[in-house]
């Protein structure tokens, strides 16, 4: 009987589960949306049971497309929506809906944190201290839901990220591993440990805490009942480190891109932890023993900016339709849009940036503002390629995720980076890497090289832009960018 792996890719938007066999080749899908809360300005929920809903959904659906039988699936991989912060109790009921990684609530309070304590945090952490991370939410639930603190400190509350949750769901077992802990503020790469120190700067007890294991090992089995099969759970990662790990981007300086409802731009430092004063160093996973490491840029909004201009603006009915409109011009004739709805990400790290369209004449149209949602996208893929190759040499770019269907933005990426991006034949990496860790910890795969042999290119995009124009365009997106940071503070808004 052929045996498979099973894959949860538990996104911002939506939950997915994808079925893969050993050539890496995918047997069924199944994909849910759930629901997006925002109780106030600048906040982002959702509900954990909506969430584990989708997830359970897709899964069986994914198992029915793959005609096959639980039995037959060998070893479920998880990879997740980093940093939103859920908590939970002993029996696995949520105690709150889950603080999603977008959320801006605690804005002000990393701020004064970060004005004292912002040179320690990154030491120990890699990270640039921002309301982004899990450790201000959970501090922030601890303090403003009622008698939380107090069950907490009982050893009755159970805090994670998406990952932790659903393991937790499906097995029992509270742990997490390191590439997702090492998102959380409150974890030191260096040692591999919770830190003390940062736990007592956000008062969080360490009970609530998960065991931090290797990404791929078994946590423990699915219960009988949920799935109808006593199934290894072996593989856990952020998502951002299991496209890497899925992109087979396992040498020093190798670097990929995920466009997803943000951008997520990882480079390779193997065993190296190399500090960037403008991108967060992180653990890309922990292997057989060892742990790798990554330099990351983490763009806050590129294809959400795509779903603002078909939900919000409705100028277009789908995704699709922008690289039709961005071709219908030329150029971008002057016009830049700079997408930043929750503050801007690395380089820049500003809370308090907001979204910007300048250069608009009475000829703007439709096509303008395509057009200049997907440059945006590469702008904001180049500035933080640029911080890397201070520390890193990069020949290359490997790209994934949904966006990258699109031809005229994948060409303008290689022309506005002047290197060439490469599209793999699978562009499930993120979901891909959570199934090669999950096979690698049960023997379904061997080796990274066994890995890197089944990594396969679709097309190449090699730049063909002039130089000047190249520069002269960058030049006018960086004036752009100076306009729109700040600006929640310049008028006061949250």
């Amino acid at each position: 009987m052929d045996k498979f792996i099973l894959s949860l890719d538990e996104g911002t938007t939506s939950a997915r589960a994808i079925i893969f066999d050993r050539e890496s080749n995918v047997h069924g899908v199944g994909q849910y949306e759930f629901p997006q809360h925002y109780p106030k300005p600048g906040w982002v929920e959702h509900n954990p049971e909506e969430i584990w809903e989708a997830q359970l959904r897709a899964i069986k659906t994914a198992i029915d497309r793959a005609k096959i039988e639980p039995s037959q699936i060998a070893g479920i991989g998880i990879t997740n929506q980093r940093e939103t912060t859920l908590v939970w109790d002993r029996e696995g009921k949520p105690l709150y809906n889950a603080i999603v990684w977008q959320c801006r609530r605690t804005a002000e309070m990393v701020e004064e944190i970060k004005r004292e304590y912002g040179a320690m945090i990154k030491k120990k952490t890699g990270l640039v201290p921002d309301a982004y991370f899990s450790a201000s939410k959970l501090k922030w639930l601890l303090d403003n839901v009622p008698g939380l603190r107090g069950k907490a400190e009982r050893g009755e509350v159970l805090f994670g990220t998406v990952d932790t949750f659903l393991i937790y769901r499906l097995t029992g077992k509270h742990v997490t591993d390191y590439s997702n802990a090492s998102r959380t503020m409150l974890f030191n790469i260096r040692k591999l440990e919770w830190d003390g120190e940062l736990l007592e700067l956000f008062d969080i007890p360490e009970s609530v805490l998960p065991e931090v294991r290797e990404s791929s090992e078994v946590y423990g089995y699915t219960k009988r009942e949920i799935l109808g099969a006593e199934i290894p759970v072996s593989g856990d990662a952020g998502d951002q480190q299991a496209a890497l790990f899925g992109q087979a981007a396992f040498e020093t300086g190798m670097v990929k891109a995920t466009y997803g409802t943000g951008s997520f731009i990882l480079a390779n430092t193997g065993k190296m932890v190399r500090y960037s004063e403008n991108l967060l160093t992180t653990i890309a996973w922990g292997l057989r023993g060892r742990v790798s490491y990554a330099l990351e840029g983490s763009v806050f909004v590129t294809g959400a900016a795509v779903q603002w201009l078909r939900d919000g603006i409705k100028i277009i009915q789908h995704a699709s339709e922008t690289e039709e409109l961005a071709t219908k011009l030329e150029s971008n004739e002057g016009v830049y849009f700079v997408p930043a709805f929750v503050g801007l990400g690395a380089p820049y790290w500003d809370q308090f940036a907001r979204g910007l369209i300048i250069g608009i004449t009475r000829g703007t149209g439709r096509e303008h503002l395509a057009r200049a949602t997907l440059e945006a996208i590469a702008y904001l893929t180049r500035d933080v390629v640029e911080e890397m190759e201070k520390l890193v040499q990069i020949k290359d770019l490997r790209v994934d995720g949904g966006v990258t269907a699109n031809d005229f933005l994948m060409q303008f990426q290689a022309d506005i980076l002047n290197r060439k991006v490469i599209r793999p034949v699978v562009k499930e990496t993120t979901a891909l890497g959570a199934a090669y860790l999950a096979g690698l910890a049960i023997g379904y795969w061997e080796s990274l090289e066994e890995i890197k042999d089944l990594w396969k290119a679709e097309k190449v995009f090699e730049p063909r832009m002039d130089e000047e124009t190249r520069e002269r365009l960058y030049r006018g997106w960086k004036e752009a960018v100076k306009r729109a940071m700040g600006w929640a503070r310049v008028v006061g808004a949250k």
